[in-house]
């Protein structure tokens, strides 16, 4: 059984995932972490002689072992880390809503304290994703996306049903993940080996060897007070441990200066535990005696049901001994034909007045049978991501429909439970089965005269036979039956489930493929699947999206504005600020002189500046709101440029597109995302 070998107990709150350790003197580690109070303590227990004070770093009047950082803001987040490797020492860098401050805690100075602007950025971490020996940049969005950036590149991309919000490298190319819905999991590389969902959230998830065995768990601290820790390739717990609070965080180093790092556990009542890893006397016995119990408690239980299941068995084989006697049938005794299969089919509805176009899945049996209860487990479709259909009594039948409406283009798998049995049954059997949505189900295949061609397009030349193109369609489509192609040619046309217009993919004897859609998001996931699929590593696309880019060249020209009036702002704001300062000296010179009335008047006009001021502030952060708001337009529409490109045309047209807008070069920035360079002629 693993027990902590030190507690201690802080008289401070601790914010939720904002705990660090950093050596500041280049030796001994400090645990720190923000309060709610605007301020970050230094919990340094190792040199109790040396204790400085200055403007921000003061010592607490409560402990003698911590030190209060003043912020004086509301901490978002902080981590500690060598900024210069020559100093020999760590430096805290702590972050607010709009600030950056590197702070020098040995030496008690600012190393610098920069202004920040915010992002849609949940989490970060650095991992060796392509095993190539550098390492690469993991970023968790609001999106639900896991992207891998290599520089600007990104090398791939996974698909959450969740806020990812913390992301931490175990080894090699493998990493932990946690989402906002309470879901932690491993990925190594691009396969998920498990994951779990709780209905508690993941505060907090660090890797660490706890068993010893060389390879690291992923440990994570609930906001039930829970801490646990999960070997990487399964997901099985093999320690666990409870806070009378919910965890801040995670962390670790060596606190007890014995050359070995200790797991360190804080809770936000500012409980902290450490955690040795453990011996070989322990290894494979982390759990206390409590855990076992509760083990052989959910055997117990678990033998219980299947007791009762076989009870049902048997009694289900007498009562049909005794039915076959009078005459009864199989449906009175719950015995279903041996032959009974659950059948499945996906199919495309292009909706009605009442009903709005979806996928549909159709649930039937082979025979005479019902389907009394329906359980379907789909990732990011359904809320909860999972869905439940109980017809009543009256409208049971051997056929249930379930209406699906994927929000994006991704394969998804649908697992599927069913209990099926006779209408006066009372007990049933379970059909469980897996059936995969295909990623561009929310598509229906529709006649290419029946719609107009869309005026944007993206065409390519590759090399391949017109056979391997209508495979992968017929394996990411829904399509009622497989398109063969007996030509050399081909055009099929598809219509969006969700509004966003037609689809039409066209391919040439010479291998030329024109994509032609208004949705440049759809053109992009095309583009990269048939590339997947056709193991492309590189491919140079022409493209033009004249709606977008007239909208995109709209917001170029919106963000000169922005910019102008942000500058425009400040320069006044500058000159209230000077005219305040010395209307503040009048005044108080008046004061000083018992001339009240000027007195008045000269606060009465420092009244009107701060209000001026303070209408000009909130002027100045609409603007810049929707300043960002534009920049982020503008480097979406980067992004999208980059995924109509493959490998290496791909990272070029990020950096040429950059570079142009960094130069204010929109002719060419528009070349670049058209043909992919812009050295080309117009």
């Amino acid at each position: 059984m693993l027990v902590p070998i030190f507690t201690l107990k802080l008289n401070h709150k601790i914010n939720p995932q904002m705990v660090t350790v950093g050596k500041y003197d280049g030796v001994h580690p400090c645990l720190t972490a923000a309060t709610k109070a605007g301020k970050v303590f230094i919990h340094n227990p190792h040199n109790r002689n040396q204790r400085l004070s200055s403007n921000r770093l003061t010592i607490s009047s409560q402990e003698a072992d911590i030190s209060l950082l003043n912020i004086n803001q509301t901490v978002s987040c902080l981590t500690a880390g060598k900024l210069n490797p020559e100093l020999g020492h760590d430096i805290l860098v702590v972050g607010t809503q709009t600030n950056l401050l590197a702070y020098d805690v040995h030496n008690n100075t600012d190393v610098f304290y920069k202004e920040v602007t915010g992002d849609n950025v949940r989490s970060l971490a650095f991992c060796d994703f392509d095993s190539d020996g550098k390492n690469e940049l993991l970023v968790g969005s609001e999106d639900y996306d896991i992207r891998v950036f290599k520089e600007d590149e990104i090398l791939a991309e996974m698909t959450e049903t969740e806020t990812i919000t913390s992301l931490c490298h175990m080894h090699g190319s493998r990493f932990g993940y946690a989402l906002a819905n309470g879901t932690v999991g491993v990925y190594d590389k691009m396969s998920r080996y498990w994951r779990i969902k709780s209905k508690n959230h993941a505060l907090s998830i660090h890797a660490f060897d706890l068993n010893s065995d060389g390879v690291c768990e992923l440990i994570t601290g609930w906001s039930n007070g829970k801490v646990d820790a999960r070997n990487d390739r399964t997901g099985e717990v093999i320690f666990k441990d409870n806070f009378s609070s919910s965890i801040a965080g995670v962390v670790e180093g060596d606190y007890r200066l014995n050359g070995q790092n200790q797991l360190i556990c804080c809770s936000i009542d500012g409980e902290v535990r450490g955690y040795m890893p453990a011996n070989q006397e322990m290894k494979g016995n982390l759990m206390d005696t409590s855990v076992e119990q509760d083990l052989i408690r959910e055997l117990s239980h678990r033998k219980q049901n299947l007791l009762l299941e076989l009870r049902n068995y048997e009694e289900n084989a007498k009562q049909a001994v005794v039915d076959t006697q009078v005459g009864e049938t199989d449906a009175q005794m719950g015995v279903i034909p041996v032959s009974t299969q659950l059948q499945t089919a996906l199919s495309v509805n292009l909706g009605s007045e009442s009903q709005s176009p979806h996928v549909e899945l159709n649930i039937s049996t082979s025979n005479d049978t019902i389907i009394r209860a329906v359980l379907i487990f789909a990732e990011g479709i359904f809320e909860g991501e999972s869905h439940v259909v109980h017809p009543s009594v009256q409208n049971l039948s051997g056929h249930i429909c379930v209406p699906i409406s994927p929000p994006k283009d991704v394969p998804v798998d649908l697992h599927i439970k069913a209990f099926v049995g006779y209408r006066g049954s009372t007990h049933f059997h379970v059909f469980e089965l897996t059936r995969q949505l295909p990623r561009f189900s929310a598509y229906a295949l529709c006649s290419p005269d029946s719609v107009a061609v869309p005026q944007s397009y993206v065409i390519f030349t590759i090399n391949e036979r017109v056979q391997r193109v209508a495979m992968w369609l017929n394996q990411n489509f829904l399509l009622t039956e497989d398109i063969e192609c007996q030509s050399s040619l081909f055009k099929v046309c598809f219509v969006s489930l969700r509004g966003a217009g037609p689809l039409f993919i066209r391919m040439k004897q010479n291998g030329q493929i024109t994509i032609n859609t208004d949705d440049m998001d759809l053109a992009g996931d095309v583009i990269q699947s048939l590339a997947t699929f056709l193991a492309l590593e590189e491919l140079q696309v022409e493209a033009d999206f004249p709606a977008y880019f007239e909208d995109l060249r709209n917001t170029l020209v919106q963000v000169d504005d922005y910019h102008s009036v942000h500058q425009k702002l400040t320069a006044e704001m500058a000159d209230h600020s000077n005219l305040i300062r010395s209307m503040l000296v009048l005044a108080e010179d008046a004061r000083l002189m018992a001339d009240m009335k000027n007195m008045k008047r000269h606060y009465m006009e420092l009244y009107n500046l701060n209000k001026d001021l303070i209408n000009e502030y909130k002027i100045r952060s609409n603007n810049h709101t929707e300043l960002l708001n534009n920049l982020k337009q503008v480097n979406q529409a980067i992004q999208r440029a980059g995924r109509l490109r493959v490998g290496k045309p791909k990272t070029q047209v990020i950096t040429a597109c950059r570079d142009a807008i960094r130069n204010n070069n929109l002719n060419a920035f528009f070349k670049i995302i058209r043909a992919g360079t812009a050295s080309s002629s117009s």
